[in-house]
């Protein structure tokens, strides 16, 4: 069996096929992360980037090779998530590149495109290393364009590609210390080969099994046990940069106000804020993936060329000290004396996971509290006086809670403002625009400007019969309630909320952040995600478990 021509159909089921087996493998390549930094979701990114590129295949499938590649360049763009969804996209954005005006390629065509994009992975990484990801796509796409001096048939060059690819990823313990200390091969690296794998079984006539891979040889040194605490051979406290940053800026014509957009410039300015940078961008959009000790600052540079979608914030160090086991550290405590600093950042949350979220993007407090349990005065002032700053930004988050920190801000010594966010989601926009190269005025105007851009919806139930703007409510009911006002009302709280969305939802918005209550489950959520994706489809959806007690969801909607 031989081919010597590639159409786009046929390179449709190539890419479903490699999404499909690394899909069938995250978790272990999940289980091989240890570098570069302890996230421990490499295969999970890979795999949620991969499927986003598949499925805008799927929507595009035709024989025009260049329309395919096209086409999946612009879904991993989007989809991509974490250094080796950003790398992966890369690649095949150059290769998408190299082939675009081709109805069908050959041997040596495919083999020039994966080199393309290696090319063009390389260019997106800062600084990058070898050993990972990048050496494995490097190592293949030479023996790949080796292989197409010799022959034109597309299936033993993809052969030699894969072969490749598996002999590099052996190698990566040689290249990268720490993996060789572990006993574990790249995981992004791994991730490559699962692609590879499912497009040669495609080009074969194969189909590959849905159950995952045994592990790869390297893994053999160590027990499963060990493979769960790899992390272990990482310090805390030696990461540098704790706080993983990812977000998209869409271009904005106002803002850039005739400037060119400049990739290079743009990759350059954000170098200076962190490491593990990645720089993407498109005619419409620009990705970024960098590690950062100033994920304010560093949206707020962004938010230069455009409006900020797709974020997503995760502090580094708490998720390492989870995996190895230890007991976090709040950066705040009245055991341990924090060093002084220029500026703080107080708020209150309700639940649990709303105050993780508030200390991922950069709170140094977070006060438990919330509707039926007011922090008072005393509260507030002793969380000021833990974060050890000489200029403070309180974020109440709630209107019976805006007095009290007012108080607060007038009895503490140091220069305290109060940002009046009346919900959870005016809170988290504004603590995004929190800027600390920036001065205390300019501060307060962003965070107050951020909050005006948010619309928050909240599902509650009610506790007593009532008839209230028109609405006839009984006990029990849930109740919708927009901006602070009772629109909706249903015995069902998924009828509440989707009834609430419809009202929130407009041809204006483009983001809908949910923030999952303790009572509702994972399956409610995902039924409220697609009554999303069916009925507003230029919406974004992101979706975070807050655990917050009293209302089943909290809606952002920017």
């Amino acid at each position: 069996m031989s081919m010597k021509e590639l159409n786009g159909a046929q390179f449709a089921e190539m890419v479903i096929q490699g999404a499909n087996h690394l899909s069938a493998n995250a978790k272990l390549v999940d289980s091989l992360n240890v570098f570069p930094v302890p996230d421990g979701d490499t295969g999970t990114n890979m795999n949620l980037s991969m499927t986003s590129g598949a499925k805008e295949v799927k929507n595009n499938v035709q024989k025009h090779i260049g329309k395919v590649g096209s086409a999946l360049s612009k879904g991993l763009l989007m989809g991509a998530r974490g250094n080796s969804g950003v790398i992966l996209s890369q690649l095949f954005r150059g290769f998408a590149k190299a082939i675009e005006n081709k109805e069908s390629i050959g041997g040596k065509e495919f083999a020039a495109a994966l080199e393309a994009g290696v090319e063009t992975a390389y260019k997106a990484v800062m600084k990058p290393v070898e050993g990972t990801i990048l050496t494995v796509a490097k190592d293949s796409a030479r023996k790949g364009v080796q292989a197409a001096t010799k022959s034109d048939d597309i299936i033993e060059i993809m052969e030699a590609v894969f072969a490749e690819s598996k002999a590099s990823l052996e190698r990566t313990p040689d290249l990268l210390p720490v993996l060789k200390e572990v006993g574990v091969v790249d995981s992004g690296g791994q991730g490559l080969v699962f692609v590879y794998e499912g497009f040669l079984a495609e080009l074969k006539g194969e189909k590959l099994p849905d159950s995952p891979a045994a592990m790869p040889s390297m893994t053999d040194l160590v027990s499963a046990e060990h493979h769960r605490s790899v992390q272990a051979y990482m310090n805390t406290e030696d990461i540098e940069f704790g706080y993983c940053t990812e977000f998209m800026v869409r271009f904005e014509k106002d803002k850039l106000a005739g400037r060119t957009f400049k990739e290079e410039l743009f990759r350059q300015d954000l170098s200076k804020y962190g490491d593990s940078l990645l720089v993407i961008a498109d005619e419409e959009v620009v990705k970024v993936h960098i590690h950062s000790e100033e994920p304010g600052t560093v949206l707020s540079y962004g938010q230069r060329y455009g409006s900020l979608i797709n974020i997503k914030i995760e502090n580094m160090r708490q998720q390492h000290s989870t995996i190895i086991g230890e007991t976090h550290t709040p950066l705040v405590t009245g055991n341990k004396k924090v060093e002084r600093r220029e500026y703080g950042v107080v708020t209150v949350s309700m639940g649990s996971g709303i105050a993780e979220l508030f200390k991922s993007i950069g709170a140094h407090s977070v006060i438990e509290g919330g509707q039926t349990m007011n922090p008072s005065t005393e509260d507030i002032v002793k969380a000021i006086e833990e974060v050890n700053a000489d200029k403070v930004f309180i974020l109440p988050n709630n209107k019976n809670i805006i007095m009290a920190a007012q108080q607060a801000a007038e009895v503490i010594g140091s220069q305290a403002v109060v940002i009046q966010s009346k919900t959870v989601p005016q809170g988290l926009s504004a603590l995004l625009a929190f800027n600390p190269g920036t001065d205390m005025d300019s501060n307060e105007a962003a965070m107050n400007e951020a909050m005006s851009h948010v619309k928050t919806g909240q599902i509650t139930y009610a506790v007593r019969d009532t008839s209230i703007d028109g609405l006839e409510i009984e006990k029990d009911d849930f109740m919708g309630i927009n901006e602070g006002k009772i629109v909706v009302k249903s015995r069902e709280k998924a009828a509440a909320a989707r009834e609430l969305l419809a009202k929130m939802l407009d041809e204006d918005s483009e983001i809908l952040t949910i923030l999952k209550g303790e009572d509702v489950t994972d399956e409610e959520a995902e039924a409220i995600t697609q009554f999303v994706e069916e009925n507003f489809k230029d919406v974004e959806v992101e979706i975070h478990d807050g655990k917050q007690p009293l209302y089943s969801f909290i809606f952002a909607v920017e």
